[in-house]
């Protein structure tokens, strides 16, 4: 079971709107969401066109994801942290417990297409402070 939690509400990033706030989540939530199914498909169209081209295709983006960030992939706990602009990039911070039961940080960069859509542009994971004693 995949548990989300929002303890405090992230602090407001400059120039992005509440609706922006819920859309970033909504997308990392999805993409979260479908790594738990296997759902290559859905994973993969939560991410911006150039991790898209650098990946090539669904499964090849799945198979990164589940060898290179098993807390992504596997996450048991989830919860929003702080949305802010890091050196002019959008960072969705987001604590995470894999399956290993160890927190980690996934620092996600955000970005927003000419549509307006937010697309996931990269993901860093730091490991966290355990808060659990």
């Amino acid at each position: 079971m995949l548990l989300f939690l929002c303890l405090a509400p992230p602090v407001q990033a400059q120039g992005v709107t509440a609706a922006d706030e819920a859309e970033i989540r909504g997308v990392i939530e999805r993409q979260l969401q479908a790594f738990r199914r296997d759902d290559g498909q859905t994973a993969f169209a939560q991410a911006s066109p150039l991790i898209q081209r650098l990946f090539g295709d669904p499964a090849t983006f799945l198979g990164m994801v589940q060898t290179g960030y098993p807390p992504v992939y596997r996450a048991a706990q989830v919860e929003f942290q702080a949305l802010e602009w890091r050196n002019g990039v959008l960072i969705q911070q987001v604590r995470l417990v894999g399956p290993d039961g160890l927190p980690a940080i996934a620092l996600y960069e955000m970005e927003r297409q000419a549509d307006g859509a937010w697309r996931i542009n990269g993901c860093a994971l730091v490991r966290a402070p355990d808060l659990t004693t």
